[in-house]
């Protein structure tokens, strides 16, 4: 397993990390992931650390606080320096006026309660789970930096910002001196590709490291979605909430790049999502792609996306059959083709 840093920090990461949404399984979104109980995450967790994949992400949202819960056992009793824990808050966990956001008050009761659920003394990257734009920005990022002094968090991060929301942290925290955030786990695949417009060239140049969610678009890439077939009945797009809950794409897109994709895998010997994984393992800032697994064959088949490489000429193939419009103004950018001034 290849490990990348964390952005600009000295913190280094698998190329892989393993989400926790199948966990648990409930309500409708949830269950539509998966269901995956303790005794199946003990594997799941010891197939992972088998293949040195020790990066765990989760969310306080996920089933409610179960998906927590239920690593926290799959882990338990297990050396926690060998260890990498992730986890998310912000959305709503309780009917009260302040069980949301990103406030002083929710985000110290957040991360304690993720603490009790993980059972862990600490969390090695904790990520705002969206924007909150209501507290202002200084309460934020002072609340977090002090509970990285604490030592209830190593590493700060975010998820879903925009590209101006990210920069006005990062400048608020260099103001200051708090902790910066060196994480934004964002959505990005083959059929989402708007993390390139604005935030990668932001990650790029502000040391921010990409940690990928629904990196098969959003179950669109596993390979058994193809034009004039039916969707499986155990696809998760068979849910009408996960499809509202999940990233837009059109149909005819996703033939598209599928098409590419299966000319690339007869190429390789690898499977669909096995390359489109890997393509993303190529692009710059990504730190680490979570994949997700309902059980042990397809945990062990998206492990196999790492220990090789796409050839040039294979992404180029792929790039040019995921490639959309720009919006504004980032076509307009593109016509510029800047030289130095001729001398005088």
């Amino acid at each position: 397993m290849e490990y990348r840093y964390l952005g600009r920090s000295g913190f280094r990461v698998p190329v892989l990390s393993f989400g926790t949404g199948t966990f648990g399984g409930s309500g409708a979104l949830f269950s539509a992931w998966g269901s995956t109980d303790v005794a199946q995450a003990r594997r799941l967790v010891d197939i992972c650390l088998d293949a040195g994949l020790n990066m765990f992400d989760s969310a306080d949202v996920y089933s409610k606080g179960a998906a927590e819960e239920i690593l926290g056992e799959a882990i338990k009793g297990r050396p926690r320096d060998s260890l990498i824990i992730s986890t998310k808050a912000t959305f709503r966990f309780g009917e009260g006026e302040n069980q949301v956001g990103s406030s002083r008050y929710h985000l110290v009761n957040a991360v304690d309660a993720a603490l009790r659920r993980l059972g862990t003394d600490y969390i090695d990257l904790f990520q705002l789970h969206g924007f909150d734009a209501r507290p202002p920005v200084e309460e934020v990022l002072s609340t977090l930096d002090n509970l990285v002094r604490a030592g209830k968090i190593r590493y700060l991060g975010v998820s879903n910002f925009s590209g101006w929301h990210l920069m006005k942290s990062l400048a608020t925290a260099d103001r200051y001196g708090w902790s910066r955030y060196v994480a934004h786990q964002a959505y990005y695949s083959l059929l989402g590709r708007d993390y390139e417009w604005e935030l990668m060239p932001l990650a790029e140049d502000q040391g921010v490291g990409a940690v990928v969610w629904s990196p098969l678009g959003w179950g669109r890439l596993t390979g058994k979605i193809r034009r004039g077939q039916p969707l499986p009945e155990s696809s998760r797009l068979q849910s009408q909430t996960a499809v509202d809950s999940g990233p837009p794409v059109d149909f005819e897109h996703v033939y598209k790049v599928v098409d590419a994709l299966d000319e690339i895998a007869a190429q390789t010997g690898k499977s669909v999502p096995q390359v489109a994984l890997n393509w993303l393992l190529q692009r710059p800032t990504v730190s680490t792609v979570v994949i997700g697994a309902r059980n042990e064959e397809q945990l062990r088949q998206n492990l196999g996306a790492v220990g090789w490489n796409l050839s040039a000429e294979q992404v180029a193939k792929l790039d040019e059959a995921s490639a959309v419009t720009k919006p504004y103004p980032y076509w307009h950018q593109a016509g510029f083709k800047y030289r130095n001034p001729t001398p005088v």
